[in-house]
């Protein structure tokens, strides 16, 4: 194990450069060194989103205009908007004009490339013999890349200016002509940087023979920072985001109430990923959990603060409840047939499948008799389309959807008489009916079903009974 760290900075963060400088690599989390540290960098907040689709409400970015359609020039004007965005961001963060239009030529050199490929592509494809299909994967990697780099070769650039001796470290493979794996990529832009008196400034996103977004998606710069973490022997793996892994998240339930975890385990972390409410990509986490590399999450703006501390085999020392958290855009997709009974597996392993054809996550799931309840975190229009699967499949069958949201009482160890019991109750108290609920033997989550305008309203009743009862201070357990 070696005694440097790996650190992600999120977008958010990223886009207040003098945070990051003076809160992160001016400010040490391990020790008075600028260096013996890695960066590796998200895109500036919202860029992602111009350049493949909105995560949240699914808005067209460039990518998803240019796959719908072959002959609309919407993407092109998407992308010269982009630009003028990019263009903008240097202003802010430039106050020289060579260094100004330094970053600008760089940043324009990608954009032209991409908007290259795409025209030329486009024409193909309206040929008869090629498919646009085939190969929007690879526009969706290429687009996804231009982000980061922006980001870090300005990371870079600015730190040099300030007296730090970064350097720019493209894992992109731009103009590539070698079709490597994601470890060779990193193991070859390792090989020659000191990190006793350099400062790497990754780029999130990471080319590799497999494609990294086909695999992860949006999580593809988690899993290069955990790679990274796991190829050099971090002693520590350490995130910075815009706010603490908290209790609940305290646009809810209040600043003031909402308290850091300080500390938890990889189980938690997954607990909460299935709920959409990332600490870290499951798979990302997976190699640190194996490496034994512990993970810190950080809020950039109260540097002072230890953060989080996830490990392996933490365990709360008392059995409490760590986070109320939850899904707010779940569907319900039951079906019932009295032929189910006996042979539940065999109906299960169809609806399965259908969900899996259709790349909807599964959040939740119930099984009686003659009835399977998937909770699905998915679009409208994929629940619709799973469902003509299945009545295909079962014509007689009853399929039903609904919207729901779940809202879960999570904690490395919950082994708490009557706490099912105790949260039921606090829920009725606000008249807040439970369509559903789960507690697994293991004892560290339960779920509740609830209709989807209860959503905060639960998260807040929740939070008041298991979490602020309790007097915790700045962390519910130091890290």
């Amino acid at each position: 194990m070696n005694t440097h760290s790996v650190e992600k900075i999120g977008g958010t963060s990223m886009s207040d450069y003098t945070a990051v400088r003076d809160n992160i690599v001016l400010k040490p989390s391990r020790s008075e060194s600028l260096y013996q540290r890695i960066f590796v960098v998200s895109a500036y907040g919202g860029v992602t989103n111009d350049l493949l689709e909105h995560k949240q409400s699914g808005k067209h970015g460039i990518y998803s205009l240019f796959a719908s359609s072959t002959n609309d020039d919407g993407w092109r004007e998407a992308l010269q908007a982009l630009r003028g965005r990019l263009h903008g961001i240097n202003a802010g963060l430039f106050d020289d004009d060579v260094g100004l239009q330094r970053a600008n030529n760089f940043i324009d050199e990608r954009l032209d490339s991409a908007l290259a490929c795409l025209r030329d592509l486009q024409r193909l494809c309206r040929h008869g013999h090629f498919s646009l299909e085939q190969h929007l994967q690879t526009v969706r990697e290429m687009l996804a890349s231009i982000g980061e780099t922006h980001s870090a070769w300005n990371t870079a650039r600015l730190l040099q200016r300030d007296g730090v001796n970064a350097c720019f470290v493209d894992l992109s493979g731009w103009q590539s002509d070698e079709h490597i794996s994601l470890d060779e990529r990193i193991r070859q832009a390792f090989a020659d940087i000191d990190l006793a008196d350099t400062l790497p400034i990754v780029t999130g996103y990471a080319h590799s023979d497999n494609g990294l977004m086909a695999s992860f998606n949006r999580g593809y710069s988690e899993m290069t920072f955990s790679r990274i973490a796991v190829l050099t022997q971090a002693s520590e793996a350490i995130i910075h985001k815009e706010f603490h892994l908290s209790s609940a998240d305290p646009r809810l339930v209040g600043e003031d109430k909402a308290v850091p975890i300080g500390r938890t385990n990889y189980d938690v972390a997954d607990h909460l990923a299935n709920l959409g409410m990332e600490a870290i990509h499951p798979k990302a986490a997976k190699g640190l959990r194996k490496s034994n590399i512990p993970l810190r999450v950080k809020n950039t703006f109260e540097p002072e603060h230890s953060g989080t501390l996830i490990t392996p085999d933490y365990v709360s020392e008392t059995p409490r409840v760590e986070i109320i958290a939850g899904n707010r855009a779940v569907y319900a997709l039951e079906l019932v047939d009295p032929d189910m009974a006996g042979q539940i597996d065999l109906y299960d392993r169809e609806i399965l499948a259908a969900i899996r054809r259709f790349k909807a996550q599964i959040v939740s799931k119930d099984i009686n008799a003659n009835t399977v309840t998937h909770y699905l975190s998915a679009s409208l229009k994929t629940v619709k389309r799973i469902r003509r699967a299945l009545e295909e499949r079962y014509p007689d069958a009853e399929i039903n959807q609904r919207k729901v949201c779940i809202v879960s009482a999570i904690g490395s160890d919950m082994h708490i008489t009557g706490i099912l019991a105790k949260a039921v109750t606090a829920l009725a108290e606000q008249d807040i009916n439970v369509n559903a609920m789960h507690q697994s033997m293991r004892q560290v989550d339960m779920q509740f079903v609830i209709d989807e305008q209860d959503y905060e309203g639960a998260i807040r009743s929740l939070h008041r009974c298991m979490v602020e009862v309790h007097d915790h201070g700045r962390a519910i357990c130091l890290a």
